[in-house]
């Protein structure tokens, strides 16, 4: 396996949450790419001392997203499906542009404010590219 899992007890999240994270995170980064075999549940549950049950359950929510395929008597492996990567990181950007809209919403923050600084983040990344 290329690194290790990292569960963490302060993580508010069940670990299957972090596991499949975790996962997902592989198949971004091109750690795993389409159609490799991962981890078996067992083995993954003894690298990580959790229960079989924890993994078999974020393994089981991997299947349900298109990440992971599964076949009796032949393991786990990352879906064969192109594009896979890019619809995760999409996902990803997604789940973070929502995290910063319901901050900005606590933060009394405007939809058209919001936008401005996003704006200015991104106008900053390209200046520091640049250099």
């Amino acid at each position: 396996m290329d690194g290790a899992f990292v569960i963490s007890q302060s993580d508010k999240r069940p670990m299957y949450l972090q596991i499949m994270e975790q996962i997902k995170q592989r198949v971004v980064l091109g750690d795993w790419k389409e159609g490799q075999a991962i981890p078996s549940i067992r083995q993954l549950a003894v690298d990580l001392q959790v229960s079989v049950i924890t993994v078999k359950r974020a393994y089981l929510e991997l299947e349900r997203e298109g990440v992971i395929i599964t076949q009796q008597g032949k393991g786990s492996h990352v879906a064969p499906v192109n594009g896979l990567s890019k619809r995760l990181r999409e996902q990803e950007l997604e789940q973070h542009l929502e995290e910063a809209r319901r901050l900005a919403a606590l933060l009394g923050i405007q939809s058209k404010e919001l936008e401005h600084r996003l704006r200015e983040g991104g106008d900053r990344s390209e200046e520091n590219k640049k250099l």
